[in-house]
């Protein structure tokens, strides 16, 4: 009766989860205590959309910029950006982050956003996919793909977060409270204090795992048998999150964007993480775009040097996978707050494991419209090329996190036709 009742639900196009353990239990228990070893993927988001001519696409002309001129603008090897040094509001400036970064620092300028609208921009260059709300974004996805069973596979710090339903989405907001997470068991955090005594949580992680194979013995939904799996692998994994806690710093940095690498860093290194989403807003300069771009910029800056540099003390900077970007830009042109607009057109950073640095690709023209260029050889074509769009470079994200023909990666295709894709667009 009840093969005949499975087949036929089958028959009827409804899905049923016949008891038996699945691929994610049967790892949860294999690798439950197996640290993740990277690569580590971090996105960093300059959230409100920055002004790239202050950074790595500078101009100089058509008064799109009033603190420098053409001639003003500085090189590092491939790279030309703007000089900020003297109008930097703290952080980092342009010409120590180029000093120190130039050699690993691959650069995309005329980066064709297609909307100049906060949300659907943010969701775009998340995803890689404008219309649509269910894409999870790209630091979701590499989680998925790559350490579904880690306890805090995908931790998000604000912007764009969505998961598309493939792995839980970890928010930790400052560093006490992963301490907290990672010694869930102790009094108050303090891994000294313990709840239980060993034998007792043995005990509870073995009553945990009967009452979970007991319930994965009764006919579920495909939905419902994922939720109890997660479930499942994320009480299981008490113990693989106290290996966070020696990584966690005594003494805990002041700047926002430090604190949120942290916590990232000390994830990564226990193994229990997989992407990072790291974010600060306040880019919207509608008004005053110099003094908020000069304070927020040298900000930024320094929070991606903090996180590279703790990276290799933590001798896990080889693993890392650094995608450094915004949902917009801003306007060539000042309004009559001396501030910059809306604009869709801007550009990304990248460093970090096999990507081949001193390289710049793309361009803006003397107006700051973007150029096209050939897929093939990357170089730029105005009249045969394409205008590169956030699909183009989500597509090369996958290829170069080797996800690209993951089964979860092909439940959100994007569209990008072979001819449009950027061959050796990672050097």
């Amino acid at each position: 009766m009840r093969r005949d009742f499975l087949k036929m639900c089958g028959l009827a196009g409804l899905g049923l989860a016949v008891p038996y353990r699945g691929a994610e239990v049967e790892a949860a228990d294999a690798k439950k205590d197996e640290p993740y070893a990277g690569p580590f993927h971090v996105v960093f988001n300059a959230s409100g959309g920055w002004d790239t001519t202050y950074l790595m696409d500078p101009k100089g002309v058509n008064g799109i910029n009033r603190l420098y001129k053409d001639g003003d603008i500085l090189t590092k090897g491939a790279h030309k950006y703007a000089p900020n040094k003297k109008d930097a509001k703290g952080g980092m400036c342009n010409e120590e982050f180029y000093a120190e970064f130039g050699d690993e620092l691959f650069t995309f300028n005329g980066l064709d956003y297609s909307v100049n609208n906060h949300s659907p921009g943010a969701r775009y260059m998340a995803t890689g996919k404008l219309d649509s709300l269910a894409y999870p974004t790209f630091a979701a996805l590499v989680a998925a793909c790559r350490g579904p069973d880690c306890p805090l596979a995908f931790l998000t710090f604000g912007n764009y977060s969505a998961t598309g339903n493939l792995v839980a989405m970890s928010r930790v907001p400052y560093l006490p409270s992963l301490r907290n997470i990672a010694n869930a068991d102790g009094v108050g955090g303090n891994e000294k204090s313990p709840y239980h005594d060993k034998f007792a949580l043995d005990r509870i992680e073995q009553a945990l795992r009967e009452g979970h194979e007991a319930h994965l013995a009764r006919p579920q939904l495909p939905r419902a048998e994922r939720a109890e799996n997660m479930l499942y692998a994320a009480q299981v994994n008490s113990k693989a999150l106290q290996r966070v806690t020696q990584y966690i710093p005594a003494q805990i940095p002041k700047e926002r964007m430090a604190q949120q690498a942290e916590i990232a860093l000390a994830s990564f290194k226990a193994g229990v993480c997989v992407s990072a989403n790291i974010t600060i807003g306040q880019f919207d300069s509608h008004a005053n775009n110099d003094p908020d771009q000069m304070k927020l910029i040298p900000e930024f800056l320094a929070g991606i040097a903090y996180l590279v540099r703790r990276a290799g003390e933590l001798k896990i900077r080889e693993q890392l996978v650094v995608v450094v970007q915004s949902e917009m830009g801003r306007t060539p042109n000042y309004n009559a707050g001396n501030g910059k607009d809306h604009w869709s057109i801007g550009s990304s950073l990248f460093l970090g494991k096999g990507i081949k640095g001193n390289r710049v690709v793309g361009a803006t023209d003397d107006k700051q419209f973007a150029v096209p260029l050939d897929p093939a050889t990357l170089k730029l074509d105005k009249e045969k090329g394409v205008r590169v769009r956030p699909e183009h470079v989500h597509e090369a994200l996958r290829e170069h996190a080797g996800i690209a023909d993951h089964a979860l990666s092909k439940k959100f295709p994007l569209g990008v036709p072979d001819k449009e894709r950027l061959k050796g667009f990672w050097g």
